[in-house]
């Protein structure tokens, strides 16, 4: 069993390495303090085809697999949760659904421009009142004539405001419960009833917006239809698979950058004339920050080598989404605490890691969802 990065994989890690501490890592902090979407970077990265990794080349896309694309979702949280945040965002939610479960058509229409980096996507899951049960929901796409008229809001939507197509669930059979959920593709821009309504302040990631979207009588037509209607909530559940993946390779980046950090900062600090690495309670938060990371790496490569074989991961994802996540605050946590105040200040990486990091828990199925997900897999 190898468990070496290929080395066309390698290839590619390295090239997005190289532009995240060239392009990104100086400006990382800077936007999140000016909460300022970085879009050139999108731009320079859809110059890379990295914008469409895991998408066909058919398509517009590098024709990739998972695995390469987490090992770039890894490599942006490195520096920067935001980007990565909505990186992953655009990619496993926002494209590869179109290519999963649309037409020829959906495909050249909608597919294309997001795999080729023409604008972002996003994926209008989550409303006011769901929560951890996403499957209650408010919106209505009820019939008419030859489309669908939409209604409701949606609720902490990653790229809302910056995206050229959003994904939308809504209720098209109110008495059908889970098979009563139908896809639909909108177009922010050309569709009238389309409005961010607000634009969250959050505690980390704030150069990644947040939205909330309010739909008012919105049309569109049955084209517009991914799949057909009732199979929106079975693609929900095929598209976690995949954004569990995702979120655990941008924890595991996240994880990483605080592992790095803290290694370096105690190598270089004095205290009582020696580094601080070398005493006890140093070294002992530095080898565990180590492991959580290489733990929730060999986990995340796990989940994406058995996706890319067409396997069920719905336990891969799950458990490599849990501990990378709580890999990625607990290791936050121990690089503030390793800097002392340096670690407090806006100066050094380890405070934007900590801040960022605490979402990882949350999106994408809390912490306790992945225990029940995991819990319900193993029978109990």
């Amino acid at each position: 069993m190898d468990f070496s990065v290929p080395d066309e994989h390698r290839m590619i890690r390295d090239t997005v390495r190289e532009f995240c501490e060239e392009e990104i890592e100086p400006i990382a902090q800077d936007i999140e303090d000016d909460h300022r979407f970085p879009a050139e970077i999108f731009d320079a990265l859809a110059d890379l085809d990295m914008l469409g990794v895991p998408v066909s080349e058919d398509y517009g896309g590098l024709g990739a697999d998972y695995l390469t694309y987490s090992l770039v979702a890894e490599e942006l949280g490195r520096v920067s949760g935001s980007i990565g945040l909505s990186y992953v965002a655009h990619t496993s939610l926002a494209s590869k659904p179109i290519e999963l479960f649309g037409t020829d058509e959906q495909k050249e229409r909608w597919l294309r421009p997001l795999a080729e980096g023409d604008y972002l996507g996003s994926w209008a899951l989550t409303e006011p009142g769901s929560g951890s049960d996403a499957s209650d929901m408010d919106t209505t796409a009820e019939r008419d004539g030859d489309g669908y008229r939409i209604n409701g809001t949606k609720q902490f939507i990653t790229n809302a405001s910056v995206a050229g197509s959003v994904l939308v669930k809504a209720v098209t059979d109110p008495d059908a419960g889970y098979d009563g959920i139908s896809t639909f593709i909108v177009d922010p821009d050309e569709d009238d009833g389309f409005e961010v309504t607000t634009e969250w302040e959050k505690m980390g990631l704030n150069a990644s917006p947040t939205c909330e979207i309010v739909f008012d009588d919105l049309y569109v037509p049955e084209n517009r239809l991914l799949g057909a209607e009732g199979e929106g909530w079975k693609q929900t559940m095929k598209t976690l698979d995949g954004g569990r993946i995702s979120i655990a390779a941008l924890s595991t980046g996240l994880a990483e950058g605080a592992y790095q950090a803290a290694h370096s900062y105690a190598q270089e600090r004095e205290q009582f004339g020696k580094p601080i690495s070398k005493f006890d309670a140093i070294r002992d938060k530095i080898v565990n920050m180590y492991r959580r990371t290489e733990r929730a790496r060999l986990l995340t490569h796990k989940a994406a080598t058995e996706y890319d074989k067409g396997e069920s991961v719905s336990t891969e994802s799950a458990l490599a989404k849990l501990d990378a996540s709580e890999a990625a605050r607990k290791n936050a946590e121990d690089a503030v605490q390793t800097l002392g105040g340096y670690g407090y200040t806006t100066d050094f990486a380890p405070q934007r890691f900590y801040r960022d990091a605490k979402l990882m828990e949350i999106g994408e199925g809390t912490s306790e969802i992945q225990h029940m997900v995991l819990g319900r897999e193993l029978g109990l």
